[in-house]
């Protein structure tokens, strides 16, 4: 599968994740920092949680890999948390702001 076309795949699959604590998926509240396609469909994904200590801290960091891993033509999916930059509410798409209450 090209690249960019699985890149696609697992964005729409990270639409299917929310924050436990925010009704809005992951992708919009812009957890999702980065998302490479390495060589034989690999799926190496940068992400970051609303706050250190934020309840979903071990949970959805899993979920993530489980879902995407679950695609069909992923072969494989490592999940990198990271806390740099630190997250904030200016890095949610308009949408996100928008259902918020946050414009």
């Amino acid at each position: 599968m090209d690249p960019e076309a699985l890149k696609q795949k697992v964005i729409e699959c990270l639409y299917t994740i929310f924050d436990p604590e925010i009704p809005v998926n992951i992708y919009e509240l812009g957890l999702i920092y980065q998302i490479d396609i390495l060589p034989i469909n690999n799926v190496q994904i940068t992400m970051t949680l609303t706050a250190p200590s934020c309840p979903a801290a071990q949970s959805l960091p899993i979920e993530v890999d489980q879902k995407v891993r679950a695609l069909q033509d992923v072969n494989d999916v490592h999940v990198n948390v990271t806390w740099m930059p630190k997250w904030d509410k200016s890095m949610m798409s308009e949408e996100a702001r928008l259902e918020l209450g946050f414009m």
